[in-house]
């Protein structure tokens, strides 16, 4: 059932009774205790990426989920610990000091730091801008790469293997490989909790039900002794608050971290942009990414203030924390909360949560961000798109989530240069049966009127098709039925010319006019005038011929032809 983006659906259960305000406040309390209880382990386990001591995990959801809700401006981005940033850093730091002692921990943190101080850069420099280049068609994919991403290195822990390869594929390969030493009864178990999700998802889509899960699978696994069924748990945890501090690093490291830290930065701008733009269109919300990453910004800072890792938009939490029903940051600011207290009083229960009960969570939301509503929607308007979409998601699944964002930007920008360099363009005739000017596919030996010709051009002009325009103007021009006295421009799609498309023009219209035909422009804009006036076409044309509108630059055209042959190039015949 959908939920309105005010969260105020008609399949809302909870509080029915209480007012709007208090309601929907109250159920992103109850949504952050439901992401709380999913996403605390799985931090955890990214820790394992890191090679970062597994409390540090909890510190990725306490200050920067705070410092992301007072800054940041996406009411759904959940900031946290992720997969892609761990890999980067670590695979670089592991050379540089030893995994999980002191110094590593402390490169660790300062790689926060430098990447808070590049975000803090972007959002002075507004780069924000370059979310504008995420199409819708591009963000379905990520989030359906994403969805088959995690569900594929889910299946690790679901079944009770090894992998531990980064890359999806590889990962994949290793798990089927292993696939014989799988465990039993952590299949079992992982196939009931699944059953269990999707069951629930249908019959009580309101009900906290991971949350019920999680809760119900420590105590199981704390009476039962799960763990000496082959179960994996957790294991034991650390307790405690973080303590503020900057870490000390030797300068040449600094300078060494650096490039550490951009590719950290390129990910975060990325992937933050990629989730919040996604499920801000879903439920119709404001997106201001300069905002968010001031917010991105803030979160790294008090992580490498508090000892533990790069934060980043995570799509897998985000998700989490829509699908338990969160609609503003309060549900985050009650993630944080829970996380602390966990941290004081809980990471003795916490370590009894076994790993196939958290994958087999994760597992059901992953495949929810596959949306193949939106996919089959796409494929039906607009099959190019949808082959974007999914060289997208494969992009993702194969070389990884920042890899396939730059490459669906680059694959968008080059469709939409290949339509500025094959642009749609028309000639314009009188129609038989309403006697009005339409549009017409450019043909050789089609005219307006006789001596006359109109031709639209549905781009601006640059270097590579203004090559397009002067073929299709020799084109129309040669093979004219009639002698061409006047050609008309429709230019009511051209805003702007560069100084190579300026330079054919020149050449091209001098010819014409050595040839006996008048050009003439039509709904010529301001920006247009002022590029002509520039690059010196205006003195080729003829300041005359020039007009604001369509329709007088035709009369023009008529008063050419009907005037004396005086106007006509020796050895052409009059019109």
């Amino acid at each position: 059932m959908q939920t309105k983006a005010d969260g105020t659906g008609s399949g809302t259960r909870v509080g029915q009774t209480l007012p709007g305000g208090m309601r929907a406040r109250l159920r992103d309390v109850v949504a952050g205790l439901s992401l709380a209880s999913m996403n605390i382990p799985q931090v955890l386990g990214y820790t394992r990426i890191a090679a970062m001591p597994t409390v540090t995990g909890l510190y990725t959801v306490l200050l920067p989920l705070l410092a992301f809700a007072g800054f940041g401006a996406s009411r759904h981005l959940v900031v946290a610990a992720d997969s892609a940033t761990a890999a980067i850093f670590s695979s670089a730091l592991e050379k540089m000091a030893t995994p999980g002692s002191a110094y590593y921990m402390a490169l660790v943190s300062m790689v926060a730091l430098l990447s808070a101080a590049f975000l803090l850069v972007a959002r002075l420099f507004r780069l924000g801008f370059l979310a504008d280049f995420l199409s819708r068609t591009v963000l379905v994919g990520f989030l359906a790469g994403v969805g088959v991403q995690v569900a594929l290195a889910m299946l690790r822990d679901m079944l009770g293997v090894s992998a531990s390869a980064h890359n999806t594929l590889v990962q994949l390969a290793q798990i089927l490989a292993h696939l014989p030493q799988a465990s039993l009864p952590t299949l079992f178990l992982s196939v009931i909790v699944v059953g269990a999700v999707m069951a629930g998802e249908r019959l009580a889509p309101r009900a906290p039900l991971p949350l019920a899960m999680v809760v119900g699978a420590i105590v199981a696994s704390a009476a039962l002794g799960l763990s000496r069924h082959g179960i994996a748990t957790i294991g034991p945890i650390e307790s405690g608050l973080p303590h503020l501090r900057v870490p000390y690093v030797a300068w040449n490291d600094m300078l060494a971290l650096l490039p550490v830290a951009t590719s950290c930065v390129f990910v975060i701008i990325a992937q933050s942009a990629a989730t919040s733009r996604a499920f801000a269109l879903r439920f119709h919300d404001p997106i201001n990414d300069n905002a968010d990453i001031l917010g991105l910004c803030a979160a790294n800072a008090v992580a490498g203030l508090s000892g533990t890792f790069t934060v980043n938009g995570s799509p897998t939490q985000t998700a989490m924390a829509v699908r338990a029903g969160a609609r503003s940051q309060l549900a985050q600011v009650t993630f944080a909360g829970v996380t602390m207290l966990v941290l004081l009083f809980l990471t003795g229960p916490l370590q009894y949560l076994p790993r196939c009960v958290l994958a087999s969570i994760v597992f059901t939301v992953a495949l929810g961000m596959i949306d193949l509503r939106a996919l089959r929607a796409i494929w039906r308007e607009s099959p190019g798109e949808y082959g974007l979409a999914l060289i997208t998601a494969a992009a993702v699944v194969g070389i990884g989530v920042e890899q396939g964002i730059f490459l669906a930007i680059a694959l968008s920008l080059f469709r939409h240069v290949r339509h500025s360099y094959e642009p749609h363009t028309m000639i314009l005739r009188h129609d038989p049966l309403s006697g009005l000017l339409e549009p017409f596919d450019v043909q050789a030996g089609q005219e307006t009127a006789p001596g006359l010709l109109v031709y639209r051009f549905c781009a601006d002009l640059f270097y590579a098709n203004s090559a397009r325009f002067g073929r299709d103007v020799r084109l129309l021009v040669d093979h004219a039925p009639t002698p061409v006295a006047c050609l008309v421009i429709d230019a009511s799609a051209i805003t702007d010319i560069d100084f190579s498309a300026a330079s054919d023009l020149r050449d091209l219209f001098t010819t014409l006019r050595q040839d006996g035909t008048h050009v003439i422009f039509g709904r010529v804009s301001p920006y247009l005038r002022a590029d002509m006036d520039r690059h010196r076409i205006t003195p080729v044309v003829g300041t005359h011929n020039i007009h604001a509108q369509l329709h007088t630059a035709i009369a023009a055209a008529h008063a050419v032809m009907t005037s004396a042959p005086a106007h006509v190039a020796p050895g052409r015949p009059a019109p």
